[in-house]
Parts: C-alpha cells; sequence; structure tokens
C-alpha cells in the first residue's frame, strides 16, 4: 500500500509538472509588470497591423499568406471575429472587407440546413445544434499558424451589430431554423434576449474548448459594446457637432456589463477542467474612460480610437491597457505612427492598426487602392516595426509612466517612461518649427543622451545632460531619447 502510495504521488507529481510546463509558456499577463505580457517565458509587448476580422469566415481570404506577411512585416498580433457578427460589402464605406464575404463563401460554426432557404445574405438559414466541422477545421488550422509564426490572436467572440448587422446574424431568428426569439438589435448581447442566450453559451464554450490547446490566444468578449447599449453619453469636445460619436464618450450600460460579465464566466468556467487557461479582455469606450466596477475575470482593457490618457485613468487596475482598433482619422500613415508611439508610451501594453490594404486578393498586404475609413500601408507597417523593435530592446517590465520628468516642454507634446532610477525613455512631438529646450525634473547627477527618429529607427544624435536643460535635434520628425545615469567609470 505505501509503494502504490508513493507511485501515486510520484504520478501526480509527475504530470502536475507536466501541466505546469505546458501553461508556463501560455500568453498571460508578465508576473512581474502586469501592464505587459509574457509569452513562451519572455515578456511581450503586442503591435500590430491587421485585416479587418473575417480571415476564418471568409473562405476566399487566404490566411496562410495574410499571416507570414503580417510576422514578415515584424508584426506579432492580430484580431479575430468568430462567426456571431458578420457584414455586407460596403457597410462602414468599406468596398473591399473580408468580413463580408462573396455570396457562398461564408463560413460560420454552425451548420446550413439542407432545406431552409432564406438567410438574409444568400443560401440556406443555420441551424444552431449542429456544428460545421469545417469551420472548427478551419479557425483551429488558422490559429496554429499563427503560433509558428509567433502572432498572437485576439479572439473576439461577439459585436455590436450597428444599424443593419443584426440582420445577417445567424442568431436573427431570420436566418435560422431554431426559432430562437426575436428581440430588438440593442438586446442581443444582454441577459434580456429570451431563446438567444442559451445558443450564445453553446457557442462559447464550443470555441473556448477548440482553441484550449493554443498558447497563442486570448478571448475578448465584445467588440464595440457601447455602440447598441449606452446608459450616459458624455460630451468630450464641445466644440464637436451634436450627437456625433467622435465629439462623445458612450458609458456602456449597466446591463451590456451584466451580460459581459456572465461570457466571461461561461469562458472560466469552461477552462476549468481544461488545461490551458487564457486571458479575458474586454472593449471599454472609443477614445478613454476610467473603468468602474471592473470584472476580476477579465485582464485585458481595450479601447478604439485611444487616447493616452484611456492608459492614466486606468493604469491603477493593475491590467493590460490596450488599444485595438484605429480608424476615422484620414490615411496618412504618420497620424497612426504617433497613436501608437503615444499609446505605448504613455504605458499601454497593446495596439492594433485596422489596416485596409489587406483584402482578399492581396493577402500580403499590398493594396494601397482601397476605399475604407481609416489606413494601412506597407510603409506604415514598417514604421510600426521600429517602434516594436525599439521596445522589445528595452527592459520595459521594469518601465513605469513618469508625469514628473517633462516639466516644461515649449511647442511639443512628450511621453515618458522610467524605472525612476537609471533610465528615462522620452517620446516628443515637435508641433513648431522650431525645436526648443525640455526643461526634466532629473536627480542631481550626469546623463548621456541618445536621440532617435521615430520614423526611420535612426540614430540622430548623443548628448551629455548635466543641468536639466535638453537640448532637441532639429527637424520636425517624432524622436526618441533614451537618457541614462552617466557611466562614472
Amino acid at each position: 500500500m505505501t509503494r502504490l502510495r508513493t507511485l501515486s504521488t510520484a504520478w501526480l507529481l509527475l504530470l502536475t509538472t507536466k501541466i505546469l510546463a505546458q501553461t508556463s509558456g501560455t500568453f498571460q499577463l508578465h508576473p512581474q509588470n502586469p501592464h505587459y505580457f509574457a509569452y513562451q517565458n519572455k515578456p511581450m509587448i503586442l503591435v500590430g497591423s491587421g485585416e479587418h476580422y473575417g480571415s476564418v469566415i471568409n473562405l476566399d481570404f487566404d490566411y496562410k499568406a495574410y499571416l507570414r506577411a503580417t510576422a514578415g512585416d515584424g508584426m506579432n498580433t492580430t484580431r479575430l471575429f468568430t462567426g456571431a457578427y458578420v457584414e455586407k460589402l460596403g457597410d462602414f464605406g468599406i468596398m473591399k472587407n473580408t468580413l463580408a464575404p462573396a455570396e457562398g463563401r461564408l463560413l460560420l460554426p454552425w451548420q446550413r440546413s439542407p432545406n431552409t432557404t432564406g438567410y438574409a445574405l444568400g443560401g440556406n438559414r443555420f441551424d444552431l445544434t449542429q456544428w460545421d466541422d469545417a469551420y472548427f477545421a478551419r479557425l483551429a488550422d488558422f490559429v496554429a499558424e499563427a503560433q509558428k509564426h509567433g502572432v498572437i490572436v485576439e479572439v473576439n467572440l461577439f459585436s455590436a451589430h450597428y444599424a443593419d448587422g443584426w440582420n445577417y446574424s445567424a442568431f436573427n431568428p431570420k436566418n435560422n431554423v431554431n426559432q430562437t426569439d426575436s428581440v430588438a438589435a440593442s438586446l442581443v448581447n444582454t441577459l434580456q434576449n429570451g431563446s438567444i442566450l442559451g445558443y450564445q453559451e453553446r457557442y462559447v464554450r464550443r470555441i473556448v474548448r477548440t482553441l484550449n490547446r493554443f498558447p497563442n490566444i486570448y478571448f475578448e468578449i465584445q467588440n464595440e459594446p457601447w455602440a447598441n447599449q449606452t446608459d450616459i453619453v458624455l460630451r468630450s469636445n464641445e466644440y464637436g457637432p451634436d450627437n456625433d460619436w467622435r465629439s462623445t464618450l458612450q458609458v456602456v450600460s449597466q446591463r451590456s456589463n451584466d451580460w459581459q460579465r456572465q461570457v466571461a464566466r461561461w469562458i472560466k468556467d469552461e477552462e476549468r477542467q481544461l488545461t490551458n487557461k487564457h486571458l479575458i479582455s474586454q472593449d471599454i469606450s472609443n477614445f478613454h474612460y476610467p473603468v468602474a466596477d471592473a470584472d476580476p475575470n477579465v485582464s485585458i482593457f481595450t479601447f478604439h480610437y485611444a487616447l493616452p490618457i484611456a492608459v492614466t485613468e486606468n493604469y491603477h487596475l493593475g491590467k493590460v491597457i490596450g488599444f485595438n482598433e484605429t480608424g476615422f482619422a484620414g490615411r496618412a500613415d504618420s497620424t497612426f505612427r504617433r497613436q501608437a508611439w503615444r499609446f505605448l508610451m504613455a504605458g499601454g501594453g497593446l495596439f492594433n492598426q485596422l489596416d485596409y490594404s489587406y483584402s482578399v486578393g492581396s493577402e500580403m498586404g499590398q493594396d494601397t487602392t482601397y476605399k475604407a475609413p481609416g489606413g494601412g500601408s506597407p510603409a506604415l507597417r514598417a514604421q510600426f516595426k521600429v517602434l516594436k523593435d525599439f521596445f522589445d530592446k528595452l527592459p520595459f517590465v521594469q518601465l513605469r509612466p513618469d508625469h514628473a520628468l517633462v516639466t516644461a516642454s515649449p511647442g511639443a507634446m512628450t511621453q515618458t517612461l522610467s524605472d525612476g532610477r537609471t533610465q528615462w525613455i522620452l517620446y516628443y512631438e515637435s508641433m513648431s518649427a522650431k525645436p526648443y529646450d525640455l526643461t526634466l525634473n532629473l536627480p542631481k547627477g550626469s546623463y548621456q543622451v541618445a536621440w532617435m527618429d521615430a520614423l526611420t529607427g535612426k540614430s540622430i544624435g548623443q548628448t551629455t545632460l548635466a543641468n536639466g536643460q535638453l537640448t532637441v535635434p532639429a527637424g520636425r520628425t517624432d524622436k526618441v531619447a533614451i537618457i541614462k545615469v552617466a557611466d562614472r567609470n
């Protein structure tokens, strides 16, 4: 009996060790600084520039070429919508939309009914009780391919339906044979959605089970929940037009938050008996908002069209703050490059550009003839690579936002990270034709300063600093300074 008990204990120890080995490389918050990530036991910051989320549901999209291209450009993340929400070509002015497959080329988690026609975008309706094995095979293969290329996948489960999206959803009773309850689009992603809730739970649990073996994913509950469920609209720009989303902050409703907490519980519950435990992300708002009553199951809080203040307002949460969709700001590469630098230098851990140069037939991201409400180009991805490479060389886990370093910055905006003792990283955006000296609040001593061009990544000079006045190199491009305590030897 003693020997049997010893063998059982040894077997349990071996099993525990094996499980720990399997999970230690899973994408997770960094244990020393949870404002950043760890993957394969290495610190990680996410920088991406990806297609419009339809890689799996669009059968015409060559995701293998896409993932090779995005990794080849130095990016390490992409967003993926999993089928609860789809679009029609032309929605939002996107004329080459991967989330709007051609008729007959849409693949969703559910099988089509063999006999009942009437799906809004063509073909037979869906049977929500029957899984489509081809979909789950393609989903798993996409994530496996991403893993091979070192790409982290945001698996987005749901989305707001906006004006017309509910008309195309498989959960809509007009598009399935299961007689789901007829509810307003605004109620679909709430606990007041009738029989739809049970089908949503089955869908979430099946995707979670299918993807559990992969270390390179995290789950986002819902894309832009505030678009359909808003309790309060705050003016963020008093000079903007009334009722324009660009001049307001929409505070998501409590019933949306109640439903999102339920989805997070489904994920946690489904993974309880599974090998890997994945992070959960919650999309908070456009621009910025101080999160209230944060769900303890959520580890990543994301914003769209985000401002650096989104990090500042939520840094106390001790979780990753992310900027995971850009757009509606023109097409200039400089706009999105500066957004990325600002946000990550404010202490964010995730930046993802919505890149319209990817589409069916242009999976390498070379098409700049697109018509869409945003940007994206090979040149922009090269600029993001400069940013990512820069952070990869930093001991960023040791750094925190430093709002005390710069006491005066005439004609410029700045963001700073530091360890508070030996190293300060300063991002500088000039708004003046002439660069002015910066006044810095540093401990008394001598410092070495190395300047880098944020556009090209090239060195633009080195200097020493002893009196708190930092001379900025000429030129209006945005710049980065690495300030270190001078070597006393």
